[in-house]
């Protein structure tokens, strides 16, 4: 146990190193490439950054996201020319069905939902389906800079108050209690989103019809 945390503890170190030369880009760098498949720890960064300089908290938010978006087009190029032979390598035909069917259904909430959620979430499968499945490129950017902004605001808002060791924290207990965080989430968009077409139709109904 004492290696792996001396292990992350380097890693850390030479993150940090690398990413202080570019300032508040950092973050848009560190997020491009996340999103670009290499796997980095957005949450610590975001974290990072978000304590050393609270005031700035959301520009930190809308630099990560814009990053992440931006850096998931090398996936959604991966998935657009490589086809469902892709996809389908790395998932069961069954959960190639329930993702395609979700795309379908609602492309922009089959992607935005998972972008917001954390690690383990298999959210680069969703990156690939978006691709697979010919999602337009402006909604594509749009689900994934709204998901990771809200995931990101919500992040930085919890830093502040509770410090950086809420995300040791929060990874632990998502480890533990993942499948109903998500499921949590879940409702809760599902609840805005019937609240929201109510309203909508609401205010629809009460336009008075135009004169002739």
């Amino acid at each position: 146990m004492n290696t792996i945390k001396h292990i992350l503890a380097r890693y850390t170190a030479f993150l940090w190193a690398l990413l202080k030369p570019l300032g508040v880009w950092g973050v848009f760098v560190i997020a491009a490439l996340d999103g670009a498949a290499v796997g980095l720890p957005m949450d610590v960064v975001v974290a990072g950054y978000v304590y050393s300089d609270p005031k700035r908290f959301l520009l930190y938010a809308l630099l990560a996201s814009t990053g992440s978006a931006v850096g998931s087009l090398v996936l959604y190029l991966v998935g657009y020319i490589g086809g469902e032979t892709v996809l389908r390598k790395r998932i069961s035909a069954e959960r190639f069905s329930r993702i395609h069917q979700s795309f379908e259904k609602h492309p922009f909430w089959a992607l935005m939902f998972p972008a917001m959620l954390p690690p383990p979430t298999p959210f680069k499968l969703f990156v690939l389906g978006a691709a697979v499945f010919e999602m337009r490129v402006w909604e594509f950017l749009l689900a994934i800079f709204s998901g990771r902004f809200a995931r990101f605001l919500i992040l930085s808002l919890l830093t502040i108050k509770f410090g950086p060791q809420f995300v040791e924290w929060s990874g632990i207990f998502l480890k533990q209690h993942f499948r109903w965080v998500a499921f949590a989430l879940a409702v809760g968009v599902l609840v805005w989103l019937v609240t929201w077409r109510r309203k909508r139709k609401s205010s629809a109904l009460k336009v008075p019809p135009a004169v002739l």
